[in-house]
């Protein structure tokens, strides 16, 4: 068990990487895990634009002597990062993180061996799928009350204390524990990985039950099964695979409507090619009702953003009401990755202004006009949820209080008034490998907002048990709902 808790310390919260060796049991002296952290704490103090946003300085302090005070033992690089996660998400910004080594990457990839997969939104968690597929007890469906003998709601409570979000906004957080594996890597991270678990739950049909949950071993379950075989793709096909995960649009001809879903604002997909072609035949075949996907699009280029944007908006629009960095240069520089670019844009594309900041004042209340071509004026439909993130919430907010716009589904992840980013390098510190993401700009999307929340739909399409035992769609549904009455009126 103890080596296994090392690798999930060690692999948490990150992404599948090719294998590398890679030892998580080392371990580091107090001397060199005191050296990065007072380089991690002296960086954000020195250069993060809303550091005291949503957390007072003395609370911030406080925290940051949180994390130096578990550092007088060594720890593995796991054990490090725990303690770097719970510090910077007190920060309360969504786009600081802290990430693997890049050595540690190889078995960042590596699943806990805890078989559970889950949906969860307030008060309720709901398995989607168990890996003991012999267990018949905790099944798809069942509503999990209590983990070890701690309630549900202390768990999820625990486990948002290393998670980031942008604000007081928990949609994220909620979201971010139902997305594939991370709440498998993060629940026995945080509380240990036992090999039998007692669960509390309620079964499918509403008894109050329990059970002990056993580890899942991945190794017994392979060799039960012949491996599947795969059709080997050309290059041109996987590619193809690979745009339309991010990007499609489908016709629906019995709801007169077209469905499109964009997962992405990272350049590199063929957006504007896939926008012109696709609302070039939204306006060839006059489409009442388009629906427009954000549930996955975690953001990316704000340029990527506003083009869309522009294809529906009815008005000129903004994007910022103010975008700023602190400074310009770093004492703490080499450990910046892309630091070369960075310096460049800070010096020839932003000005220093009475408030002491250096604004990229291009940004600042401009004014972007509405595409002419093509544009469309049907009645759109966007569907937002926790994973509505960054470049994502920003172009949800420029269209929300359109007439013909409609927001369907839960809060937007990413922060309605604004948020930091922009320039995001990644700070590598020199001991134990760690990185962490530094946004370098903040940017106030509306001061009007409230402050710490997302963009909020108009229309919620919140999740249920029966939904979730059902597999539905539940937010595609209330938009399928809301297509027919307006076509019945």
């Amino acid at each position: 068990m103890r080596t296994w808790l090392l690798l999930l310390l060690s692999g948490f919260l990150l992404g599948s990487c090719a294998v590398r060796q890679y030892n998580p049991a080392r371990k580091f002296s107090p001397e060199q895990l005191q050296k990065d952290y007072s380089i991690f704490r002296s960086s954000l103090e020195e250069a993060h634009p809303s550091l005291y946003w949503y957390t007072p300085k003395d609370s911030m302090d406080f925290y940051f002597d949180v994390g130096k005070s578990k550092l007088k033992d060594s720890l593995t690089e796991g054990q490090f990062r725990i303690v770097l996660s719970y510090v910077i998400s007190k920060i309360r910004d969504g786009h600081a993180s802290v990430r693997s080594s890049r050595e540690a990457a190889g078995v960042a990839g590596l699943n806990s061996p805890f078989p559970l997969y889950i949906k969860a939104w307030p008060d309720t968690v709901v398995v989607t799928t168990n890996l003991n597929r012999k267990d018949s007890n905790i099944v798809r469906g069942v509503v999990l009350k209590s983990l070890d003998n701690r309630p549900v709601q202390q768990v999820l409570d625990s486990l948002f204390s290393f998670l980031p979000g942008d604000g007081f906004n928990l949609t994220h957080k909620y979201q971010t524990l139902s997305n594939g594996s991370a709440f498998r890597n993060l629940y026995p991270a945080a509380f240990g990985l036992k090999g039998r678990t007692a669960v509390e739950y309620i079964d499918t049909a509403g008894r109050l039950r329990t059970a002990v949950l056993s580890l899942y071993n991945s190794k017994a379950d392979t060799a039960r099964e012949k491996p599947p075989v795969h059709k080997e793709l050309s290059r041109r096909e996987r590619k193809k695979l690979e745009l339309e995960s991010m990007r499609s649009l489908k016709m629906d001809t019995a709801l007169h409507a077209a469905i499109l879903e964009v997962n992405t604002f990272t350049k590199g997909y063929g957006l504007r090619g896939f926008f012109r072609r696709s609302f070039r035949q939204l306006k060839k075949e006059q489409v009442p009702n388009l629906v427009i996907d954000m549930r996955g699009n975690g953001g990316g280029s704000v340029i990527l953003s506003n083009l869309l944007t522009k294809y529906l908006a009815d008005q000129p629009f903004t994007i910022a009401d103010s975008l700023y960095a602190i400074r310009r240069g770093s004492q703490y520089g080499k450990y910046r990755n892309n630091r070369f670019l960075n310096w460049l844009f800070l010096q020839f594309l932003t000005r220093k202004k009475k408030d002491g900041a250096y604004h990229f004042t291009w940004f600042e209340n401009k004014k972007f006009k509405p595409k002419s071509k093509n544009h469309y004026n049907g009645t759109t439909y966007i569907l937002t949820g926790g994973n509505t993130f960054s470049a994502a919430t920003l172009f949800a907010q420029a269209l929300k209080k359109q007439e013909n716009v409609v927001i369907v589904g839960e809060e937007t992840g990413g922060g309605a008034y604004g948020n930091t980013a922009w320039l995001i390098p990644d700070v590598t510190l020199p001991n134990t490998n760690v990185r962490f993401r530094l946004p370098l700009f903040r940017l106030v999307i509306d001061r009007n907002e409230d402050k710490g929340r997302g963009v909020v739909p108009e229309v919620p399409a919140l999740p249920s048990v029966e939904a979730i035992r059902r597999n539905e769609d539940y937010k595609m549904e209330k938009v399928k709902e809301l297509i027919l009455q307006k076509a019945h009126r």
